[in-house]
């Protein structure tokens, strides 16, 4: 699978997903990740576009089960995000959600649910901030309810498991 850019081009998958200390000799795919990051500006100016294709990626990333990844590509694009504004409160939450997802994956359960709980923390924040004139930022039009509800049940378990990880880019669509 790949994913469009905004240049036209598909931004491919990663060839494999990393998992720190999992395998000997294992790396990440930088290659694979170098040509999405090449997209993320030194700075977003007023707001990171919900259509951004670093962001985009970064998501589905996450979604199929790409965490470390998916952490790296967030992590530059809250880097480029304007101090203060709304999608760096999002952001926050994405990438400790794909770090719990990663946690979990590590067989880390206690390490996910304090991460999941601290996004959960970052998604209250962000539902008390008023959205901003534009309407085009990745926080204007995002589901946080829905993310935030999904969070709300996952904590609720009594010990999560490996299954238990949380998608973002489809929250809303399910």
């Amino acid at each position: 699978m790949s994913i469009p850019s905004s240049s036209g081009a598909s931004l491919p998958l990663p060839r494999w997903a990393y998992v720190p200390g999992a395998a000997a000799g294992a790396d990440a795919d930088y290659d694979t990740l170098a040509q999405v990051m090449t997209l993320v500006p030194s700075r977003f100016r007023d707001f990171v576009p919900a259509r951004h294709p670093a962001l985009r990626y970064g998501l589905v990333l996450n979604d199929h089960g790409f965490f470390w990844e998916s952490q790296q590509v967030l992590e530059a694009v809250w880097a480029a995000a304007p101090q203060g504004g709304r999608e760096r409160v999002l952001l926050r939450a994405c990438i400790q959600i794909a770090g719990a997802n990663l946690k979990l994956r590590m067989l880390k359960p206690h390490a996910a649910a304090r991460l999941f709980g601290e996004a959960q923390g970052e998604l209250e924040r962000l539902s008390q901030r008023r959205a901003g004139a534009g309407g085009d930022g990745f926080a204007d039009g995002f589901p946080v309810s829905a993310l935030s509800a999904q969070l709300k049940a996952k904590l609720a378990q009594p010990l999560l498991s490996k299954a238990d990880w949380v998608k973002i880019g489809a929250v809303g669509r399910t």
